[in-house]
């Protein structure tokens, strides 16, 4: 009979090339980063060819074509003979979002999620912008603001720069507004307002002395205030990261070339001990990476 690999170096290879992360993989086998480690070795001495190929667990060739196999092999070890098979039951896993960043950020990257983590049942629940404490029922929570809510555990997850838009037709209308720098081409145009991006930001930075405007209909979702501006009530001061999809599909133009870094950021945040739950741990790394790439 052929020597076949121990099934504690399959399973750790299966999770590392999933998880892409030891202390992960560890978590998930409830075993130490260092046992990973050496169970790799160990399987890849047995198989005489290395599994990975660098530091961030890319698999080599001969480990891309390994994996299938071993998934396949622990999928049917896990099925019980003569009893109908039942998928497991999901890890379920409570995300509290932004409702913008849910739909330009987050809903394009999920189908990669799902294929990464398919033992993970996500749960998305809808966060108030601004809110300076956490959504009681989430295990995780994305905030916006100056900084993370106190009281939580958090990481820093995005910056984004803000620059002027309006919609063509408003343009048209209004007449030339280049650069949107000055306070007499600001003054021409009405400034749609939102506690979420002050046009402090942009005043600032381009020298203006005019107070923030106070007149007009408000929003309290940054997609909501583009849309505005979509609709033709006016400019509006866009995070470029998050709004790009409006600019490329052409329904707003910016005003200007310059872009200021704004003051608030994205945080993930959660309540103590929740990073000793692995789908917790991988999910954060996850969206992390996946914002980078």
């Amino acid at each position: 009979m052929p020597r076949i690999p121990p099934i504690q170096c399959l399973l750790a290879f299966e999770s590392l090339a999933r998880l892409r992360s030891v202390t992960l993989a560890a978590q998930a086998l409830n075993v130490t980063p260092s046992a990973v480690s050496h169970r790799i070795r160990q399987l890849e001495a047995h198989l005489a060819c290395k599994v990975f190929v660098r530091s961030d667990f890319s698999l080599s060739a001969e480990g891309a074509d390994y994996l299938p196999r071993v998934q396949e092999a622990l999928k049917g070890l896990a099925q019980v003979p003569g009893r109908r098979h039942q998928d497991a039951m999901p890890t379920r896993l409570r995300v509290a979002v932004t409702p913008t960043f849910s739909r330009q950020l987050l809903l394009p990257r999920l189908a990669l999620f799902r294929h990464e983590f398919p033992e993970i049942e996500l749960i998305l629940q809808v966060a108030i912008p601004g809110r300076q404490s956490t959504h009681e029922d989430a295990d995780i929570e994305l905030t916006f603001g100056v900084g993370p809510p106190a009281g939580s555990e958090s990481t820093h997850l995005l910056s984004d720069d803000v620059c002027p838009v309006c919609s063509p037709e408003y343009l048209h209308e209004t007449g030339p507004l280049d650069s949107f720098a000055t306070q007499e081409v600001v003054a021409r145009a009405h400034l749609i307002p939102s506690p979420l991006e002050p046009w402090g930001t942009w005043f600032r930075a381009c020298g203006i002395l005019q107070p923030e405007p106070r007149s007009g209909t408000q929003f309290n979702d940054l997609g909501l205030v583009l849309d505005a501006a979509v609709a033709g009530l006016g400019v509006a001061l866009m995070r470029l990261r998050l709004g790009q999809a409006w600019l490329d599909s052409g329904r707003l133009v910016r005003l200007s070339r310059k872009r200021v870094r704004s003051p608030n950021d994205y945080f993930l945040c959660w309540k103590p001990g929740t990073l000793d739950r692995w789908e917790c741990a991988a999910f954060i790394e996850w969206l992390r990476r996946s914002l980078r790439d």
